[in-house]
């Protein structure tokens, strides 16, 4: 590609991070959460049950029999949009691609030794280039983080039968269940950045979250107000509505759509985005294999203490309400 006015070869319009390491834009919270989840009674044996089961060709078989495999003369866009994503990420390896045929709009990373990416072909009708480069990202960054083993567990687990896993009867699986979902709901936010990192646009990786919430219509949307909905929702309520927000959230994989834009804007706000984009980053080896885990915990369970304080707040505040409202109605009489 040349520059039309100079004939010289142009400005790539976006960074290459150069031997990036995950752990540089991981959620504190996503990491304490597969600690915690891989503590959890019975997870190493369902892990090598599973594994040992399936193995890495029968889980390419259950995802992969009725998909397409993307490439030069298939998706050739969506093919280069790829090829830009893996090299702005500086990942060795590329994973393979697939697209799959359904009218909604997902994308996931699968796989246990060799994993690949499954985008949905709803996706593709829904978000333009930025946006596509914004959930490649997503993905592989789901990938260079090794999640798809464990996103690939929880699929299994409550997508297929358990007369089909005969070997989990005796395991209690539903304690595993929502481990596996509370740390996947994590790893989305850490992901959410990683998609970011790769776009390298804050307007199309936030707009992908109003999308995906409320379709592809820009005319009919406007991400600021989307944006003022998702402080919204996360400033308001009292006790009861963080209870429900907290039960409304249990069975699902992914965060609610304002939460996760929410979260990203405040990444970009605090500096993080950034500081990465400028070279202030861990680079893939030793440093980033030696980062000490409670350094992830301290942050971890800063990020958790807020949620727990505001639900605790709430509590302690409406417990005072109705001392005061017993108080006054003793006193009339």
């Amino acid at each position: 590609m040349t520059d039309a006015t100079s004939g010289l070869p142009a400005v790539r319009p976006r960074k290459i991070l150069t031997q990036i390491a995950p752990v540089s834009w991981e959620h504190p919270a996503d990491r304490a959460a597969l600690q915690s989840l891989r503590a959890v009674p019975g997870f190493d044996e369902v892990l090598k049950k599973v594994y040992g089961f399936i193995g890495e060709r029968g889980i390419r078989l259950i995802f992969q029999a009725d998909s397409v495999r993307v490439g030069p003369t298939q998706f050739p866009r969506l093919n280069a949009l790829y090829t830009d994503v893996v090299t702005s990420m500086d990942w060795p390896e590329r994973p393979e691609l697939f697209v799959s045929q359904t009218p909604f709009a997902n994308a996931g990373a699968f796989g246990m030794d060799k994993p690949f990416i499954v985008i949905q072909s709803g996706t593709l009708k829904l978000l333009d280039d930025d946006e596509l480069r914004n959930v490649l990202g997503h993905e592989l960054g789901h990938v260079m983080s090794g999640h798809a083993l464990y996103h690939t567990l929880l699929v299994l687990l409550l997508n297929v039968s358990l007369s089909a896993l005969p070997f989990l009867a005796g395991i209690a699986i539903l304690p595993i269940q929502l481990a596996l979902l509370e740390w996947f709901r994590k790893s989305e936010l850490s992901s959410d950045r990683a998609g970011l990192l790769a776009c390298q646009d804050a307007t199309a990786s936030l707009r992908v979250n109003l999308k995906f919430a409320g379709g592809g219509d820009m005319t009919q949307m406007d991400l600021n107000a989307f944006l003022a909905q998702a402080k919204e929702f996360e400033e308001s309520g009292g006790a009861i509505d963080r209870i429900f927000k907290i039960l409304g959230v249990l069975g699902r994989s992914h965060p609610f759509n304002t939460v996760r834009a929410a979260e990203l804007q405040r990444w970009i706000e605090g500096g993080g985005y950034d500081r990465i984009l400028g070279g202030e980053y861990t680079r893939r080896g030793p440093e980033a294999e030696q980062r000490p885990v409670d350094k992830d915990l301290d942050e971890a369970r800063e990020h958790y203490m807020k949620e727990a304080k505001a639900v605790v707040d709430d509590v302690v505040d409406s417990a005072k309400r109705a001392a005061q409202a017993f108080s006054d109605a003793f006193k009339k009489k």
